[in-house]
């Protein structure tokens, strides 16, 4: 019989909790009721702003306005090299392909 007296306040505390969750339930409903009637609630998306072409050339100017900006910045220099440069180069070259041909020999 103990086992039966657990059992049934264990059962009563479950319906108090049932009724809290009942009442805390009519509470949410009653405020989406008064949320869906000032129009906020009914959709759960947001909604949509038009925006004017005015508007939409400022904001299009602008963007431009910025990627001229971050592309504006100058190019490296193109690194030239000197005509003595060029010729020892060129002599290096000319060696290598001497030593090539001279070992096909």
């Amino acid at each position: 019989m103990a086992n039966l007296k657990g059992l049934a306040s264990f059962v009563l505390e479950l319906r108090v909790e049932r009724t809290n969750l009942v009442d805390r339930l009519r509470h949410v409903d009653a405020a989406l009721s008064v949320l869906g009637k000032m129009g906020g609630g009914s959709s759960y998306t947001k909604p949509r702003h038009t925006m004017s072409a005015a508007a939409r050339r400022k904001i299009s100017l602008a963007q431009k306005a910025r990627w001229a900006k971050a592309k504006s910045h100058a190019p490296k220099p193109k690194r030239t090299i000197s005509a003595a440069g060029k010729k020892r180069i060129a002599a290096a070259q000319r060696a290598r392909w001497a030593k090539l041909k001279a070992q096909q020999k």
